[in-house]
């Protein structure tokens, strides 16, 4: 039968079959990226100016500034580690902002600094990585307390007079008997004032901004508490570590590659394997009964040998040729003679058989069977011939 007969079928995928695989996907692919795009927007305008005391946005600082200017309190606004060491002092009071962007080297050099100045150092939501080296004795606990307001259970008298305020962040413990613990969350102080070792100076940890932001200054006790931690010195210096400071390129204080992350990333990522995980699940092959799939066309064996005798001819693959032939042979005549199928191609167990059941010495069969590749296609031939001559003779005998 000829091919040109059979119907063209394409067994490749229409427009129309993958737009319907990869729709799923490409729709999470769009929500990610719209998500994504959100969250960095809202972000973006949220936390612009946060704790800056010029700033008028929610999480700026400036009506905290105002109020302090109106009881005759300073304010100066200082960028870099070098104008923040020169303005420590017994009339100031010092306020680092993010502790945690300073390097090793700066927070050290911010210490001692600040150590015997006799004024007052305030450290914002101080973490692990900066309050240990600001305030030896002094450890950030890795879980955060559970609410935000809470009630002071103290006798320090700024906490006292102020009442319930928004504290609750990150929590602190430390190892001077003589430190105020206020605020606490799970018996974990989130705001820990610490006597300096001489002098009158002091260093404040305040656990959380919130009392600090101008959307939240006016809740609970959280402005009779700010203003009462800044405003004991006549001066305050508010430091906004800046990446822009020289002395931020020193080597030796560097943060690595893993410090300069988000405090969430970790988890974050383990939600996106977490996810990658259901997807392949969601996206693998089901097990169960195979499912029959219809052909795009129907080929006739005889058509499938010949195709694979052109494609050996054309190449003058005999040796492929004969080896199949004789192999075939092989395996049809060994149940005939009585040798089990894993044996068919051991000539020494496939000759004897046949030897028996032919009454003969066997020993013109073995190049017949077992033989070198024919030199051209007559002998090709001819052995396709002898074969055939033996197979028909082992079925008469």
């Amino acid at each position: 039968m000829s091919t040109a007969t059979l119907p063209a079928t394409s067994a490749s995928p229409t427009a129309r079959q993958l737009w319907t695989r990869s729709r799923g996907i490409a729709l999470a692919v769009v929500l990610l990226l719209v998500a994504a795009v959100a969250i960095a927007a809202v972000r973006s305008q949220a936390r612009h100016g946060a704790l800056d005391p010029r700033s008028a946005d929610p999480y700026g600082s400036r009506a905290v500034a105002e109020l302090l200017a109106d009881r005759g309190v300073s304010t100066r606004v200082v960028t870099t580690l070098g104008a923040a060491r020169a303005a420590a002092g017994p009339n100031t009071t010092l306020l680092v902002a993010v502790p945690d962007l300073l390097t090793h080297r700066q927070q050290t050099r911010l210490h001692s600094a600040t150590t015997a100045s006799g004024g007052r150092t305030v450290l914002v939501a101080a973490g692990s990585w900066s309050v240990e080296r600001l305030v030896p004795g002094v450890t950030a606990d890795p879980a955060t307390s559970m609410g935000s307001t809470l009630a002071p259970r103290c006798a320090l008298p700024e906490a006292r007079r102020a009442g319930s305020a928004d504290t609750g962040g990150i929590r602190y413990t430390t190892t001077h008997l003589d430190a105020d613990s206020c605020y606490p969350s799970e018996r974990l102080a989130t705001l820990l004032r610490v006597p300096a070792a001489s002098k009158d100076g002091d260093t404040v940890v305040l656990g959380a901004p919130d009392i600090l932001q101008n959307k939240r200054l006016d809740e609970q006790g959280n402005a009779s508490l700010a203003l009462q931690l800044l405003g004991s010195r006549p001066h305050l210096v508010w430091y906004l570590p800046s990446l822009s400071d020289g002395s931020t390129t020193d080597s030796g204080g560097q943060k690595t590659f893993l410090d300069l992350l988000p405090s969430g990333w970790l988890w974050g990522t383990l939600q996106l394997f977490i996810a990658a995980v259901i997807a392949a699940f969601w996206r693998a092959r089901r097990f169960g009964p195979l499912v029959p799939e219809k052909l795009p066309v129907a080929i006739r064996a005889s058509e499938t040998a010949e195709g694979r005798a052109r494609l050996y001819r054309k190449a003058n693959a005999r040796d492929r040729a004969a080896a199949a032939l004789r192999s075939a042979t092989r395996t049809r005549l060994a149940p005939l003679v009585g040798v089990p199928a894993a044996q068919a191609h051991a000539p020494e167990v496939l000759l004897p058989a046949l030897s028996a059941h032919l009454h003969g010495d066997g020993q013109n069969l073995h190049p017949l069977l077992f033989g070198p590749p024919p030199g051209d296609d007559a002998a090709l031939i001819a052995l396709t011939d002898q074969l055939d001559a033996l197979e028909r003779e082992v079925r008469r005998s």
